[in-house]
């Protein structure tokens, strides 16, 4: 009757009630059989009917702290950071690419640049013009370097300076041909600018070599031009007395040349003699000394010596090799202070005919660096000719002799060289 109440209470039988029922019968501290089956069920009733509960708060595991962590690739795994280290390597490598491939491009681009623009201020002039009976081009390369007594760009100050008087137009002070055999040093070649030759310049007949450079000498040609003086009158007279081609012409006028010495620094030369020319504003002693401005020009111009222009061409020879050699020194190429300056100055003032550049001025400078012999046109005789005043007449022999080597691009020999 107490189990029965007992049931009635609870619904269900107590635990002790059921474990005593088990155990009877049942070994000693052992379950027997049917306590094993019946707990075996009530696991298995659990199991399905179980209602899962939610977490508390005290449950919930601590949420990852913030910051940097250490992340990890793969199960178990520590990450060591050599991503990020790599992605920075790449980044500093990119960034050092850039600045050299940035640094060539400088490198490149600006000389250019430079070359262009110094191009650019070089004066033109047509200059070789093909003409019937012109001879063709020859082995080796000539230049025809020309100085004039243009004023061109100097104030009236500058001209007293410098004593070159004002008169107009321009005329030549220094015919010179720079020759540039296939083989062996190249040969600077004057002209006395008093030869005596047939002029190119139509009805002006036999005359001295500078008056086809002369601009007021003017004639008509058979097709009723009219023609005057000036560069290519100059080259084509030049050219039909020696049968020589000419591949470059290249003038310079006063202001140019007193601006290309200074930009060098000056020239060393070494005068024997004291020389004193008030026309030419030159007064000097004897002995080395270096020359810059006035005092350069005024050394080239005089004729105030014995042998007149004869001395003066030699002494344009030594001095214009002298100032190539200093201006293509790696002490000047490669001092930026002295380079650019001597660039500038010498693409400013140069005249160059149409089809040159400044790739052939870099040339005929490069051509001299190694040695230049030095020699002008064998002189026969200095007469005195009605109409013409005092001219040189050509050794005709030698001359041919030196015209020869320079037509088949062979080295000028001694024996034809103005003694």
């Amino acid at each position: 009757m107490a189990d029965r109440r007992n049931r009635g209470k609870t619904g269900r039988t107590g635990e002790h009630d059921r474990q005593g029922v088990f155990r009877r019968g049942g070994a000693p501290g052992r379950p027997d059989e049917f306590e094993k089956l019946y707990r075996s069920r009530e696991s298995e009733q659990r199991t399905v009917g179980e209602t899962r509960r939610l977490p508390s708060a005290g449950d919930v595991p601590p949420s990852r702290p913030r910051g940097p962590q250490r992340r990890t690739h793969g199960a178990g795994r520590e990450y060591d950071g050599r991503g990020i280290r790599r992605r920075r390597q790449e980044r500093r490598r990119r960034r050092a690419t850039t600045t050299v491939v940035t640094v060539l491009v400088l490198l490149l681009v600006l000389p250019l640049g430079f070359y262009l623009y110094a191009d650019s201020r070089l004066q033109r002039v047509d200059a070789l013009l093909d003409y019937e009976g012109r001879p063709d081009g020859q082995p080796g390369t000539t230049y025809m370097v020309v100085g004039s007594d243009s004023r061109q760009g100097l104030s009236e100050e500058e001209m007293r300076e410098m004593a070159t008087g004002d008169a107009e137009g321009r005329r030549t002070d220094t015919i010179m041909v720079l020759y540039v055999p296939d083989e062996g040093d190249p040969t600077i070649v004057s002209v006395p600018r008093d030869s005596y030759v047939p002029l190119a310049v139509p009805g002006f007949g036999e005359n001295k070599i500078n008056a086809s450079f002369a601009g007021a000498v003017c004639g008509t040609n058979e097709s009723g031009e009219e023609v005057c003086g000036g560069p290519a009158p100059l080259v084509e007279t030049f050219e039909r007395a020696s049968g020589v081609h000419i591949d470059h012409y290249v003038e310079i006028g006063m202001g140019g040349f007193v601006d290309i010495v200074n930009a060098v620094g000056g020239v060393e030369m070494c005068p024997e003699e004291p020389m004193v020319d008030p026309k030419a504003g030159l007064d000097i002693e004897a002995g080395c000394q270096m020359m810059e401005g006035s005092t350069a020009l005024g050394y080239v111009r005089t004729r105030a010596t014995p042998r007149a222009d004869l001395d003066r061409i030699a002494r344009q020879r030594e001095f214009f090799s002298a100032l190539v050699q200093k201006a293509s020194a790696p002490s000047t190429l490669f001092n930026p202070f002295q380079s650019v300056p001597l660039v500038l100055a010498g693409t400013d003032t140069f005249m160059v005919d149409e089809d040159d550049n400044l790739r052939h001025l870099a040339g005929m400078l490069l051509a001299m660096r190694g040695g230049t012999r030095t020699t002008a046109i064998p002189v026969g005789s200095t007469p005195t000719l009605e109409g013409a005043g005092s001219v040189v007449l050509w050794d005709e022999a030698r001359s041919e002799e030196m015209f020869t080597a320079m037509r088949a691009g062979e080295p000028i020999p001694e024996s034809a060289f103005q003694e």
